[in-house]
């Protein structure tokens, strides 16, 4: 304090002993000079302060206004959807009077034709009055549906078995040919049985044996009744041209009198013979399953696993090393496992004769340390010396390696587990759970001191499809087919070409599989199915011994029970009233009476005409994944049952991938309902059926993951033309089909090209027009006319040549590209002016070129599109007054009567294209929008000129150009145009002066140069970095080296494009 008064403080930015007036002085002091570093800082400090204060003063000035209404956000309205709305009642023609919709719409379009087809019988093989049994000049074709599951819905694999099918039938169909494509639906034993079971403990409580099996078939086949035409409807939304009153179900009269037929003749021959094998069990089932059943789920070391049954999960993917000791000795032989509750079962362990380590252990014997039982030690070269310690326990009654090793070396087979999965032997574990036993039997090892260590270990887990409980191998009294015999027959008619197999890749697998066959099992422990008509025999004869369940001899098999009977009478040699029969409780493996479809749906073992007329069949079509299950199992029993083989031919078409190149899962997400991609469905609408399926929730997350990454805004409406005509595009022989769904909806704007340009040509054709019966060349047509006929008769010769030969792809792409590039972009561009004009010759040519075209193109697409190719053709006129009735019937387009190739032609106007082609290019480079720019062709060939100057007019039209000069070597084009080279005899020269704003061109483009420097410069200093060569993936450098070449040619040619710029304003100066 001084004098009373405080001192003043020091300024904030003022450090201890800088105060501004001395202490005891009383004289103000200049202050300091600052620091450059401090003044920098009291600047960039004020800055903050005046956009601070900038900022809140803004925000005082908007707080002081009135607030104005927020913009209503502006929404986008979807397009109606045009939908067919006229009084047609179900079977009768539709309207097609009036003009066409302005866009093409699916719904609009799919609608009415189906039941107008079926109701006039064109899907008949009797239409237009034809007697099945007389043989048709043109042929017959023939060809069965791989029968569906009752149970089933469609997904797309279905789909592209249809698409390829209803294509081949509609073909042949359109041929002229007797065509029968006949359906049919598989009763899909397990399938159907888990689902009805399903439905009658959730509505009623109720498991199959309280109902009893007589009522439990009652309810499945309400249940079928009830629900099982669905996948008929969505048969039929496809498109598919089937004779439905043909229609077999495996479970039909006709068809269970067949498989009981086939069943007695293979028993008595001694082909069906009963065994006690290994099977594969579902224990929740309680029954085997075939090897289709099976999914094999690849673990890669330790994993938990949801087990029907089990409230916590068991664990997979580990080895478990545990010790057996030596019979009087303390040592021991150390073996592993992946499933070590089976070594309850263990009868033996084998190790390699030729092992040194193991000799002195050869006929030596090992104790089982909870069966109070010793085991033999057995030499067997199966075991694999250097995998392991090379000791292997071995569990015949459940495992195949060791099954075989047990019948080779006469050891006792133990059957552990009971059909539920519990455990049948050694009281500390009778009655558990097999998974329970699996932790109980571990801990007792350790107990005794026995086990020695758990590693993880890659395996593949037998998982049931149906009931995803995991598979057992168990040992089981079965029913077998002997196929060997049958096999060698099969692979014999595919060696002498009798039977062909499309394509001959799959030859190698077909001779593999049926070389290596073993005895089939045909029977299931189930209630729904083929019950097995043959019956156990007792004999109340005292001179007849007893016989037991597993001896075939006791077995007897007839088509009725009293049938069997006298069939056992005469084999015991006792009075039929000696005889007690019980019938097998089991019933037949599904692929058994699939295996016979061929024949069984016309009535065989009867005689019958259809038998007579559509057996053998022509063509067996499906995905190569079944070719052993079904087309194997149909070719040997059509030989040894009727003699024949079933079809001529087996054409396999790929399997469906997603865009990705994964197989179709539930848990991915990425299986597609066809029905969802031909109405279109959103993404919360896939969500859905995710979660009304039976995946877990961690499934259900994982799986709309996937969909929301393939499907942001769900899957467009696409239709069933497009996606039809998109699986057989897709299909190439020999490879899975990677389908991007997404990329249907391009298939869709292709059907609404043809949809556009149909609607042109009725326009141009007028009402009056009449064709004539058959389009004769004359010389009234043009060069243009005569070309696109040329490419039309291209397109039919491609299609004829490629449909025997399945080349789906070459087919899809000549009718595309014909529709597409040739018609639409070419041809109705140069018609325009020719109908604009006043040459009455020349609009009457191209008017009967034009409808050839259409009316040749929608035939050439219809078995792809069949619903757009009706709708079109019905709004064209006929030729002739007896023309056929539909498109479906009319004769397919051949190269005989389409003789117009013609290749001098094409070519010339292709030379015509690239000019065209040139042109449009310059015009994109120089902006030209609006302006049409004079051409000057400048050749070096008087020839090339000559040839040029035909198309003057064709030329000009499709580029958009002024007026064409032709020059030859002494002409030479004006200043101020720019030029591309067409070949090394024809430059295209535009003349651009007076059309552009140089200056404004200039200035974009070297914006443009600016950019790309900078683009280049970083790019390059990316690259020149001392690690870039050892640290960057080779595909990111492969990407930069790209980039920079890429940018490198676009420099290069806007640095050409402002010279042609600065020529061209120095030809507008002068």
């Amino acid at each position: 304090m001084e004098n009373g008064t405080p001192n003043p403080a020091p300024a904030a930015d003022t450090k201890p002993g800088t105060a501004t007036a001395a202490a005891g002085d009383g004289k103000e002091q200049p202050p300091p000079q600052k620091t450059e570093a401090q003044l920098k800082k009291e600047a960039k400090k004020q800055a903050k302060l005046d956009k601070f204060k900038q900022k809140q003063d803004k925000k005082a000035k908007q707080e002081s206004k009135p607030k104005a209404e927020k913009k209503e956000k502006k929404v986008t309205k979807e397009k109606p959807v045009i939908r067919y709305e006229k009084d047609t009642s179900p079977g009768e023609k539709k309207d097609v009077v009036g003009d066409l919709p302005d866009a093409y719409s699916p719904p609009y379009v799919e609608a009415a034709w189906y039941p107008w087809w079926e109701k006039m019988g064109f899907f008949k093989p009797e239409y237009g009055g034809r007697v099945v049994s007389k043989p048709n000049p043109k042929g017959t074709f023939m060809m069965v549906i791989p029968p569906p599951n009752v149970t089933g819905s469609l997904h797309l694999g279905h789909a592209l078995t249809n698409a390829v099918q209803d294509s081949l039938t509609r073909w042949h169909r359109m041929r002229g040919e007797t065509v029968l494509w006949n359906p049919g639906c598989d009763h899909a034993g397990i399938a159907t049985q888990v689902v009805v079971e399903k439905r009658l403990w959730k509505e009623k409580k109720l498991s199959r044996h309280d109902l009893g099996r007589e009522k439990f078939v009652e309810e499945v086949w309400k249940w079928k009744n009830e629900k099982g035409h669905r996948i008929y409807g969505q048969l039929k939304r496809l498109g598919s041209s089937f004779d439905w009153e043909r229609s077999c179900f495996t479970m039909d009269d006709k068809l269970s009198t067949a498989v009981k037929e086939a069943f007695v003749r293979l028993h008595q021959d001694g082909t069906i013979y009963r065994s006690n094998r290994l099977v594969n069990w579902s224990c929740t089932l309680k029954s085997a399953i075939s090897d289709i059943e099976v999914e094999k789920r690849e673990l890669t070391g330790r994993t938990l696993l949801s087990v029907p049954g089990y409230d916590s999960k068991v664990e997979f993917g580990v080895l478990v090393y545990f010790a057996y000791k030596i019979e009087g000795s303390d040592d021991e032989l150390i073996v592993a496992t992946t499933r070590i509750e089976t070594m309850l079962g263990d009868t033996a362990v084998a190790v390699h004769p030729e092992d040194e380590r193991y000799k002195k252990y050869h006929g030596k014997r090992v104790v089982h340390p909870f069966r109070n039982c010793t085991m033999p030690v057995v030499a067997d070269d199966f075991v694999d010396k250097e995998f392991g310690t090379g000791c292997v326990k071995i569990t015949p009654a459940h495992d195949p390696n060791d099954y075989d090793c047990g019948k080779r070396n006469n050891l006792e087979f133990i059957d552990m587990l009971d059909d539920d999965g519990l455990i049948t032997v050694c009281d500390q574990f009778k009655g558990m759970k097999r998974f329970h036993a699996r932790k109980a039997v571990l801990k007792a090892l350790k107990e005794k001191g026995l086990y020695k260590e758990t590693k993880d270990n890659p395996m593949v887990v037998p998982i049931c499809s149906r009931s995803k409980d995991i598979v057992e191998p168990m040992l089981k009294p079965q029913w077998y087919v002997d196929c060997t015999e049958m096999a060698q027959q099969s692979m014999d008619a595919v060696e002498k070409g009798e039977l062909k197999v499309i394509p001959d890749a799959h030859i190698k697998t077909w001779n593999s599989w049926l070389g290596n066959i073993r005895p089939w099992c045909i029977s299931r422990q189930l209630w729904w199915g083929h019950r097995i008509p043959v019956y156990f025999v007792t004999v109340d004869d005292a001179s007849v011994t007893k016989g037991d369940e597993n001896d075939n001899h006791y077995w007897v098999s007839g088509r009725t029970e009293e049938e069997a009977r006298k069939n056992a009478a005469e084999r015991f040699k006792v009075s039929e009233d000696k005889i007690s029969l019980k019938q097998d409780e089991d019933v037949l493996d599904t692929w058994f009476s699939s295996a016979l479809f061929p024949f069984s749906i016309f009535g065989w073992p009867n005689q019958t005409e259809d038998l007579e007329a559509f057996y053998p069949g022509t063509l067996l079509e499906t995905g190569h994944d079944i070719l052993f299950f079904w087309v194997a199992r149909m070719v040997m029993f059509g030989l040894k049952l009727t003699g024949k083989l079933p079809f001529k031919y087996v054409y396999l078409h790929a399997m469906v991938r997603d865009a990705h190149g994964r197989k179709m899962s539930k848990s991915l997400g990425n299986v597609i309902d066809p029905v969802d991609v031909i109405n279109g469905i959103s993404l919360q609408g896939l969500h859905k059926i995710l979660e009304e399926g039976n995946l877990d929730g961690k499934e259900i997350e994982r799986a709309k993951a996937g969909q929301k990454a393939d499907y942001p805004t769900g899957i467009p409406e696409c239709g069933t033309d497009a996606l039809r005509f998109a699986l057989c595009a897709y299909t190439s022989q020999g490879r899975d089909i990677n389908l991007d769904v997404l990329r249907v909806d391009g298939y869709r704007r292709f059907c609404n090209k043809m949809w556009n340009a149909t609607k042109f040509a009725l326009m141009a054709l007028g009402d009056d027009f009449k064709p004539v019966p058959k389009l004769e060349l004359s010389l009234s047509e043009s060069l243009i006319d005569r070309w696109i006929l040329s490419k039309l008769s291209a397109a039919v010769k491609t299609c004829e040549q490629g449909w025997p030969l399945y080349d789906f792809p070459g087919i899809t792409t000549a009718i595309y590209a014909f529709w597409l590039y040739e018609l639409c972009d070419v041809y109705l561009e140069y018609l325009k002016p020719v109908l604009q004009s006043d040459n009455t010759a020349a609009i009457a040519t191209s008017r009967q070129v034009l409808y050839t075209c259409l009316g040749v193109g929608l035939r050439l697409i219809s078995p792809f599109m069949p619903f757009i190719s009706e709708e079109l053709y019905q709004r064209l006129p006929r030729r002739t007054g007896d023309a056929p009735p539909s498109i479906c019937v009319t004769p397919y387009p051949e190269t005989s009567d389409h003789p117009w190739f013609d290749e001098r032609l094409e070519k010339d106007v292709e030379l015509a294209q690239n000019v065209i082609s040139k042109a449009r290019s310059m015009r994109a480079d120089y902006n030209l929008t609006k302006q049409r720019a004079d051409m000057y062709l400048k050749c070096s060939d008087k020839d090339l000129a000559s040839t040029l100057q035909n198309y003057v007019a064709f030329i000009q039209t499709l580029s958009s150009s002024g007026s064409i000069h032709i020059l030859t070597n002494d002409g030479q084009p004006p200043i101020g145009c720019a030029m591309a080279t067409v070949s090394d005899k024809c430059e295209v020269h535009l003349q651009l002066t007076g059309l552009v704003d140089t200056s404004k061109e200039i200035e974009k483009l070297e914006k443009r140069i600016s950019s790309l420097t900078s683009q280049q410069t970083r790019l390059q200093e990316t690259m020149d970095k001392p690690d870039y060569e050892s640290k960057v993936p080779e595909n990111v450098k492969k990407t930069n080296s790209e980039k920079m070449l890429q940018t490198q040619n676009e420099l290069e040619k806007i640095t050409d494009a402002i010279k042609m710029f600065k020529i061209v304003a120095e030809a507008a100066d002068n």
